[in-house]
């Protein structure tokens, strides 16, 4: 069965002529050098070196073996700068996972300037709302949103969404704004997966269960029936904010917002992270979060 103990120390001794220099060189004891040629030998059962008190010498065997350990040990280098190469430019494929409208917005543009700046890397970007399984559908990132369940995958937080309830200036003027979340059972809302709306009440997250005029799974529609005056929405502030500040669309009930919800990088618990799989989540959490704000790294479940 093959082994490469001993086969550095032989091709040392080979080249330096001897055991003291080939020790010296490779920074370990002669009594070891001599013991791994020694234990090398017996495995191949064959005479490798000639040994006399002037000076040491490859046998004809040990030539013959020298030329091939040799070409051995060059291969090993290089294979080891091709890795080094490989791991300072990303390059190669990489699979990832977001959620639909996060991911058209947000992700999707970052993995693309990712990819400029990176020419060598093949990507596949999923952007579905279903919890993807990464080990079995062998993907290396997935971006998750909120609340994260328990699971044997390791979470960095990349950035933090904040949800707004708001309505259009046409919408308040004819059917005046909520001053309670009771108020709130009087207005047409824009729901979409749940009729549920989350909210801080003394301190404390808080849900309310609206009433849908309009209940769809896509975020942009709910927010372009809002900006028509149809209704209220809540939605997360990478759909609002512009909106937001052009007056376009207003806040309803600040005081109460809703809690803050994470945006999370995950990848597997038992799977080495690449580094450009490091790299690309650096990138993101440089470009989505807050420069002041520390990155947190922890494992769920």
């Amino acid at each position: 069965m093959f082994g490469w103990e001993g086969i550095c120390e032989f091709v040392s001794v080979a080249e330096q002529g001897g055991f003291t220099p080939a020790a010296r060189k490779l920074g370990v004891s002669v009594a070891q050098v001599s013991r791994q040629v020694a234990q090398l030998e017996d495995r191949l059962q064959a005479k490798l070196l000639l040994r006399t008190t002037r000076q040491v010498r490859l046998t004809e065997l040990g030539e013959i073996y020298f030329r091939h350990c040799r070409q051995l040990l060059d291969n090993l280098y290089e294979a080891e700068l091709a890795l080094g190469r490989h791991q300072a430019v990303p390059q190669g494929s990489l699979r990832i996972t977001a959620p639909v409208s996060y991911g058209e917005s947000r992700i999707a543009p970052l993995v693309n300037d990712f990819m400029v700046r990176f020419p060598q890397l093949e990507v596949t970007l999923n952007l579905t709302n279903q919890l993807l399984d990464l080990v079995h559908e062998g993907f290396d990132l997935a971006i998750r949103l909120g609340h994260l369940k328990d699971s044997t995958l390791v979470a960095r937080k990349l950035a933090k969404r904040v949800p707004y309830v708001c309505a259009s200036p046409a919408y308040t003027a004819r059917h005046g704004m909520p001053n309670s979340l009771s108020e709130l059972s009087r207005h047409a809302c824009l729901v979409g997966n749940g009729d549920e709306w989350h909210f801080t009440q003394d301190g404390r997250p808080h849900s309310v269960r609206v009433r849908g005029i309009l209940q769809c799974n896509s975020g942009h529609a709910l927010l372009d029936a809002a900006l028509k005056g149809i209704g209220i929405i809540q939605l997360p502030d990478y759909y609002v904010s512009d909106h937001l500040a052009r007056g376009d669309l207003i806040e309803l009930l600040p005081e109460l917002r809703a809690p803050e919800e994470g945006i999370w990088a995950l990848y597997p618990h038992n799977r080495h992270l690449s580094p450009k799989v490091r790299l690309l989540v650096d990138y993101l959490a440089e470009r989505l979060s807050d420069p002041a704000q520390p990155a947190l790294v922890r494992p769920i479940g």
